[in-house]
This record gives C-alpha cells, sequence and structure tokens, in this order.
C-alpha cells in the first residue's frame, strides 16, 4: 500500500509537472535554450575532438602503412625546442645505403625493409604547371611497408631498381592536372628533365590539414641517385609481420642501427625514430589535451542556463502561491511540496538535454557530409551532457523549492 502511494504520488508530480511546462510553452524553451546551446556544445565539442582524432589518425595510417616504424636522421614526432634541434642536428648522422643493407640483413623480425628519399620540386608538362611536388626515390617494397594502393597499372618493380630504370608511379593529383580524362600509364612525364615512363597511378588520399596527400611520384631510388646525387640522407623504413610483434621488430631495428654506428649502451640514439603507434599516442594526447581545457569551458554555458531555470523556478514558486497554500492545507507534507518542485525542474532541465542532443546531432552530421572530418557523437559526451544538466536542474529547483515548501499556508490562501 506505502509503495501504491509512493507510486501515485510521483505519478501525479509528474503528470502536474509536465502540465505546468506545456501551459507555459513560449516562457519555458526561452529558459531552455541555455540548456538547449550548453547541452549541443558539450555534445559537438566532444564530437570535433572525437572526429579529429579519427581523422589524424586515418590520414597518418594512409601515408604511413600500419605496423611500420621509419629510421631517418632527423626523425621526431612533437615539437622540438630550438636548443634541442640543434643538439640533434650536431649528434645525427647521415644515414647511407651501408645502414639501410645493415638494418635490412640484422632486423631478422622485420618482414620488409626498405629505403626512402625524397625532395620537392615544381613540374611543368603539356603547359600546365604543378608546384612543390614530392619525387621520393623507394626501394621496391616501399609499396608493401606503407600499404599504398595502385589504382591503375602497377607499382616499382625490383629489377627497375636495380637497373635504375626511369619509370615512375604518380599520385591522383598528378594525374589530374597533367592526364584528365586520359590513361597515364605507358605514357612520359619528365622529372628534372628526363623523361619517366608513367607504370602506376596511387589511389586519391585527399588532404591533411589543406594539404594535399596526392602530389607526389615514386621512383625507382638507385635512378633517382642518377638523377639528383647519393649524397642525401636515406630514410630506413621497416615493418613487422604483425601488431603483436610490432614492439619487438621496432626495437631490434633500433638495436641493429645503434650497433653498427658503434653505440655504447649509455649513450644517446644518434638518428631519429618514428613509428605509427606513436604518432598515434601523440595524437591521443593531443586531442586530450584540447578536451581538458575546451569541455570545462562550453560547460559553463550549462550553469548559466541552470541559473535560468533557477529564476524561472523562483517566479513559477510566486504564481503558484495559492496552490502551494491549498495543498498544504489539505495535508501535503513540506517534502511533498518540495519534490514537486524538484521534479518540475529536473523535468524542465531533461527536456532541454533532449533539444540540445537533437540540434548537436543535426550540427554533426552537417559538419561530416560537409567537411572532410568526421564528428563522432560518444557516448561518454552524451551522458556527460544529459547527466550534467539534469544534476543542474536539480540543484537549480533546490532554492525555489525549499522556498515553496517553507510558504505558510495561511499566508499563501491570502495571496490569491
Amino acid at each position: 500500500m506505502v509503495m501504491k502511494t509512493g507510486y501515485t504520488f510521483y505519478s501525479e508530480a509528474f503528470r502536474i509537472a509536465l502540465h505546468a511546462i506545456l501551459s507555459h510553452k513560449l516562457r519555458a524553451f526561452l529558459t531552455l535554450i541555455g540548456i538547449i546551446i550548453g547541452v549541443a556544445s558539450v555534445i559537438v565539442v566532444g564530437a570535433s575532438i572525437s572526429g579529429l582524432n579519427t581523422y589524424v589518425i586515418d590520414r597518418v595510417s594512409k601515408v604511413l602503412g600500419v605496423n611500420h616504424f621509419m629510421i631517418a636522421r632527423m626523425a621526431n614526432v612533437g615539437p622540438l625546442s630550438e636548443e634541442e634541434w640543434e643538439k640533434r642536428n650536431r649528434r645525427n648522422k647521415r644515414l647511407s645505403w651501408d645502414d639501410f643493407e645493415w638494418v635490412q640483413t640484422n632486423c631478422r623480425l622485420c618482414q620488409e625493409v626498405g629505403a626512402e628519399v625524397s625532395r620537392s620540386i615544381d613540374l611543368k608538362q603539356n603547359g600546365e604547371e604543378l608546384f612543390g611536388t614530392d619525387i621520393a626515390g623507394v626501394t621496391a617494397n616501399m609499396a608493401e611497408i606503407e600499404d599504398k594502393t595502385i589504382q591503375d597499372g602497377r607499382f616499382i618493380r625490383p629489377n627497375e631498381v636495380e637497373s635504375s630504370a626511369f619509370v615512375i608511379v604518380i599520385g591522383a593529383e598528378l594525374r589530374e592536372k597533367f592526364f584528365p580524362g586520359a590513361d597515364p600509364i605507358d605514357k612520359r612525364i619528365k622529372i628534372a628533365g628526363y623523361p619517366m615512363r608513367i607504370v602506376g597511378v596511387e589511389q586519391k588520399r585527399g588532404s591533411m590539414f589543406g594539404q594535399s596527400l596526392d602530389n607526389h611520384a615514386y621512383i625507382p631510388i638507385t635512378t633517382y641517385g642518377r638523377m639528383f646525387g647519393r649524397l642525401q640522407s636515406l630514410r630506413v623504413h621497416g615493418k613487422a609481420k604483425d601488431r603483436e610483434l610490432f614492439q619487438r621488430t621496432l626495437d631490434q631495428g633500433r638495436v641493429a642501427m645503434r650497433i653498427h654506428h658503434k653505440l655504447k649502451g649509455n649513450q644517446e640514439d644518434d638518428f631519429g625514430l618514428v613509428d605509427v603507434q606513436q604518432v598515434n599516442s601523440q595524437v591521443d594526447q593531443f586531442t586530450a589535451s584540447i578536451a581538458a581545457v575546451i569541455t570545462p569551458i562550453t560547460l559553463i554555458s550549462l550553469v548559466v542556463g541552470g541559473i535560468v531555470v533557477m529564476n524561472i523556478m523562483l517566479v513559477s514558486v510566486t504564481e503558484r502561491t495559492f496552490e502551494i497554500g491549498l495543498r498544504k492545507a489539505l495535508g501535503a507534507r513540506r517534502k511533498q511540496i518540495m519534490l514537486q518542485f524538484l521534479i518540475e525542474s529536473v523535468l524542465l532541465s531533461s527536456f532541454g538535454g533532449v533539444l540540445g542532443l537533437l540540434l548537436a546531432a543535426g550540427i554533426s552530421w552537417l559538419v561530416t557530409v560537409t567537411t572532410p572530418i568526421p564528428m563522432t557523437i560518444t557516448i561518454a559526451y552524451i551522458a556527460l551532457a544529459l547527466v550534467v544538466s539534469g544534476g543542474i536542474g536539480m540543484i537549480a529547483g533546490i532554492y525555489p523549492a525549499f522556498r515553496a515548501a517553507r510558504l505558510d499556508p495561511i499566508v499563501a490562501l491570502t495571496k490569491n
């Protein structure tokens, strides 16, 4: 019986709260604007941060591949101070073909070990110009190491590296610029004055932060040496067989390079080392830092919305003084009056939370279809926004509810 009476009270309180809100729809909506904007802001910010993380990691994977590491003279992930850069510039050695062959021989866990060297040049072809094209001299296995997808034709073959053949695999941007609507396979393109036969076209990769990932081309590393000289520092690339062996493979490649450079146990590496997992970890830390700064700022708008809810609940208490007095005269206890107004305050804020969630979903969809960054609405941010909005509604309703519960019934009835 007690449970039934309690259930009846709460259902009746909910009904009265809903009726009070719907009786003043415009006022309720204007009251909830702060909550709606606050909830939408929190969720959109969370979706943006999550989407940015996904976007960057996806682009990095398209550039570097998976289970892949790179050893280079000045490779690094995060930003370096000027002092640290100068220190590494003095300490680190230029990597040579001997370094590549040494790692290739001694990294037994490596599925593949390749080498690369590159430079940026401007291209001219049939009256068209393309600036800042990255020309990379590579070994024939770089397609496997970096998980490249060749859309048309093929990648460079081992015998073409051995013979320093003048063949080239171009990126999608070169195809669109110099061979629009045509099949470029077996056609010629001039690189630094040398006619190169096109043997393949890489699949379009898009852009990253406004920088094209398709304005590049690959030629045999030996051909690159004939065209531009052999004095540049190489980048040595390694690939593990699978994710479980990646760290062991990376360590073996690093140790092999240290042995070749005759480094003792307490000496620092005289080369840089980058791996995909390290890049992903840096991205996670970066986006987490953004979230730690921005999320509390967006939550402030929810606090402002809570203050507005408190004000409107105080107005509601003043308007319903006679109702409160009548209910108390009929036997309603202070606790019941207080719960009545708390339920109304929480219900009001919860409506704002739901509307804010719908607004956030619409904004996220719009950003996703108009930009390359995917907006990922996560359960964590939805829960945070709704819990905070409901909590603020409860906090905002405490004072008005307490004030309503303390009204003297005789005084309240005379204020009709």
